[in-house]
């Protein structure tokens, strides 16, 4: 609509000018990530955005506790999981329980943009909706 209109987004939501001051958008280098906190609070679900370079190939799979989902933007990434070795592509989900070993990274190819949903023990995700038609 705002297209259409050509009006800024912000002008038709009234988005404010400098937005919530207890959320950090700030990028971070985290083993050779780029990462974006996309939450603010310190306990609950976080979601990150990670840029992930070409660099980034070789597995170094660990675990821990909780429970991560993490969505494909741009790129392909390889994920190994317990002795599972997938590459995802664009639109491409994946999720699973952090104890499992796991590692994600680069094909080498391209760098790939992801988003990250990290949930703590005992919390999944609720999906709603209709399946899509075969």
């Amino acid at each position: 609509m705002s297209h259409a209109y050509r009006v800024p987004l912000d002008d038709l939501v009234e988005a404010p000018a400098e937005g919530d001051p207890r959320l950090q958008l700030k990028p971070a280098r985290i083993k050779g990530r780029t990462v974006i906190p996309l939450t603010g609070q310190p306990d609950g679900v976080q979601a990150w955005k990670i840029v992930i370079p070409t660099s980034k190939v070789t597995p170094e799979p660990r675990a821990h506790d909780g429970y991560e989902w993490i969505y494909v933007l741009s790129g392909r990434m390889r994920l190994v999981l317990g002795d599972q070795d997938w590459v995802l592509g664009p639109g491409e989900i994946a999720e699973f329980s952090t104890q499992l070993p796991h590692w994600f990274g680069s094909t080498g190819d391209d760098p790939a943009e992801i988003l990250s949903i990290f949930g703590r023990p005992g919390e999944r995700m609720t999906i709603r909706g209709t399946p899509p038609q075969a």
